[in-house]
């Protein structure tokens, strides 16, 4: 394990980071804002910081290993949050560094919970750079990292494989940079498609980038104290629910479509299929039950249904109404597309639809092996033929993270023992919401609240779901086997 090559990839990461804060602070100075001295201030900090360990420590030779990608790959995402939470320090946006840090955190998992409390009094360039966090978050910032540096083509499968949501991180290219290239290129265009279709829709330049940095990283952060809510625009929920669910597929399908014009791939994908299947099924289902049990009309209840339904599938957060107040069935049903998430290869999060085809099938193979012991019954992904040692994996994925739930959860429930209002719901929700990074939850912290009342120690919990939830738990969790620090 060489410390200091890892050191020194993290030097240049922080100065990456310093460069994208000078955009808010741009904006700061040309609206004539306070904010702009915590961002000259953050800018100066993170930049120097960055250089000093850039110079400082030794690139060495030779690629990057396995261990030393992982290792990079936590230590980009935990600086990025830590440097990330100055600005909103510095400018007296939270009293304390715990809260700034949780935002921060929130922001580059592109979780979207968040502890502000009035989210409109805050300045333009404070929220423009909380909703930037979850832009640069949301295709990953390692990938941004090997998309932007040849020097590292040392090791770079290993980085990207570290970060990619999913269960494999694929090559689209025969170059891994190439790959990186092509997800962020993708990721910018149909970003800056969103922004000027918002703009159209009468959206202000501000709003419109804002509302574009949350939804393509399926991050949930806007600049208004209602959401999505607060345009009261069905044109805006249109545009935001195409671009949603435009996040929420693989983009290697689109690279497939755009550059090697091979429609069949999106179209025989039974990924795409069963994620577009149920966010249909799901919109139909909940906008019935709100007919029956809130007495709204058709429009009324099918525009609220398909919103919310894509939004949390796709682990969004945005809102257009309070789904607190929603009947039971409603309210589970989100819960179990927040549990879903999106499609694997997506900026969304959760355990991702491909995995639970693989589990179904896993579960249904197994069914008829007991009939048959001596059946080979391969597990077959559309065409392909999954090797036994991606499905071990899948389930195994599966499995962790139900076991990581649980104990977050029970860690949940007794943190909020003597929080006046807290419950099971509450306890369940906020974990589900964090680990998924989908944002608001049900309850206490439902999309009318937040999390500000959660104990500091609460908080931290809910963190570090945020991040094991971005980073995929097989990453995080080798950082804690003792066989990973081994120095050889």
């Amino acid at each position: 394990m060489r410390i200091t090559v890892v050191c020194h990839y993290l030097g240049l990461l922080l100065v990456i980071l310093s460069c994208f804060m000078l955009f808010p602070l741009i904006w700061s100075l040309v609206a004539q804002e306070p904010s702009s001295v915590a961002f000259a201030i953050s800018v100066a900090i993170t930049a120097a910081t960055g250089l000093l360990t850039w110079r400082l420590t030794p690139v060495g030779e030779g690629r990057l290993n396995r261990r030393e990608a992982i290792l990079l790959v936590a230590g980009g995402w935990l600086l990025a949050s830590l440097f990330g939470a100055l600005p909103f320090v510095l400018d007296g946006t939270f009293s304390s560094y715990v809260d700034a840090l949780f935002e921060a955190v929130s922001g580059f998992t592109t979780t979207g919970a968040t502890v502000l409390t009035a989210i409109e009094d805050q300045s333009q360039s404070i929220l423009l750079w909380r909703s930037l966090t979850q832009w640069l978050g949301g295709m990953g910032i390692i990938t941004l990292f090997v998309a932007l540096f040849p020097i590292l083509g040392i090791g770079a499968a290993h980085l990207v494989e570290a970060e990619m949501p999913g269960p494999e991180a694929g090559r689209l290219t025969p170059r891994i940079r190439d790959t990186a290239k092509a997800v962020w290129l993708l990721y910018a265009v149909f970003s800056g498609l969103e922004f000027v279709a918002l703009l159209i829709a009468g959206l202000s330049p501000f709003h419109a980038l804002t509302v574009t940095f949350s939804t393509m990283p399926t991050g949930g952060f806007t600049g208004t104290n209602l959401s999505i809510a607060a345009f009261n625009s069905p044109l805006v929920e249109g545009i935001v629910i195409f671009f949603m669910i435009t996040a929420g597929v693989n983009f290697g399908l689109f690279y497939f479509l755009l550059w090697k014009r091979q429609s069949g791939q999106l179209f025989r994908n039974p990924e795409l299929r069963v994620y577009l299947s149920l966010l249909v099924i799901a919109s139909v289902l909940i906008a019935i039950d709100l007919i029956i049990n809130l007495d709204l009309s058709a429009g009324d209840a099918f525009r609220q249904s398909s919103f919310q339904s894509v939004s949390i599938m796709t682990t969004t957060g945005f809102a257009t109404t309070d789904f607190n107040t929603w009947p039971m069935f409603s309210k589970s049903a989100l819960l179990v597309l927040m549990m879903v998430g999106a499609s694997a290869g997506s900026t969304g999060g959760a355990l991702k639809v491909v995995r639970l085809i693989v589990l179904v099938k896993y579960t249904y193979n197994q069914i008829l092996r007991a009939f048959n012991p001596r059946a080979v019954i391969p597990l077959r992904l559309g065409k392909v033929i999954l090797p036994d040692q991606i499905i071990s994996r899948v389930v195994g994925m599966v499995v962790l993270y139900f076991l990581t739930i649980f104990g977050a959860f029970m860690l949940m429930s007794i943190i909020g023992t003597n929080i006046e209002g807290w419950d099971l719901t509450t306890s369940l929700s906020s974990v589900l919401s964090s680990i998924g990074n989908v944002g608001p939850g049900l309850n206490l912290v439902g999309p009318a609240a937040n999390y500000e009342f959660i104990p500091p120690i609460g908080k931290g919990v809910l963190m570090a779901c945020m991040l094991v939830g971005r980073l995929e738990l097989f990453t995080f969790l080798m950082l804690f086997a003792p066989s990973f620090w081994k120095w050889r």
